[in-house]
């Protein structure tokens, strides 16, 4: 095992014990992390899903069937830790608000770990920021004023950051609207996951 490896190792053990939000969280902790040394591709999204919190597999609701859709590959590869890490900006399911939306992400939980977690992790071939909370802090002040904008200039962040919508039914609507986003975005996304998963 080499350092890096153990380093990872120990911070991942160090996230998933945490409790800093435990107060806060209406269905308890149960952080979800995938993520390894080996990695090509990084996920880096908001923070998990009551699905996700029940059975502590990032992504494992229609959102990421949604996902995987987008990205062109199967669970088997989405799921393997060794070609993609999967990182919320909060690793705890944050509860719901007064309209039964999912609450954000807690602040502290990105304050305590981002930057421990990507001083560790080595160089992505390819990372992929969805939502706001992940543009605004892994773009460091070039995100634009609103996701839409962020994800139509797309193409200033490649060739190694993608932006993107959530792939929730919530943006059923948005994805309407913007047709570009299927007609330009997804080919060049599915291009660059090919290309940084391809054996080196």
């Amino acid at each position: 095992m080499t350092t890096t490896d153990r380093n990872l190792s120990k911070l991942l053990a160090e996230i998933r014990a945490c409790r800093i939000c435990e107060a806060h969280l209406p269905h308890g902790v149960r952080p979800v992390i995938r993520a390894s040394a080996k990695a090509r591709i990084c996920i880096i999204a908001q923070a998990p899903g009551i699905r996700v919190h029940e059975t502590g597999l990032s992504f494992n609701d229609p959102s990421g069937d949604r996902l995987r859709d987008w990205m062109g590959i199967g669970r088997d590869v989405f799921y393997d830790e060794h070609k993609i890490a999967i990182i919320g900006m909060a690793h705890c399911f944050p509860g719901y608000d007064a309209n039964g939306g999912d609450l954000p992400p807690r602040k502290e939980c990105a304050e305590a770990w981002q930057d421990k977690l990507f001083a560790v992790l080595p160089p992505f071939d390819l990372t992929l920021l969805i939502g706001t909370y992940a543009f605004n802090w892994h773009l460091k002040g070039r995100a634009k004023k609103t996701v839409s904008d962020t994800v139509k200039s797309w193409r200033e962040y490649t060739p190694d950051r993608i932006p993107l919508p959530h792939p929730s039914w919530r943006n059923n609507a948005w994805l309407k609207k913007n047709p570009w986003f299927a007609e330009d975005l997804l080919p060049y996304l599915r291009r660059r996951v090919k290309q940084a998963l391809k054996p080196r």
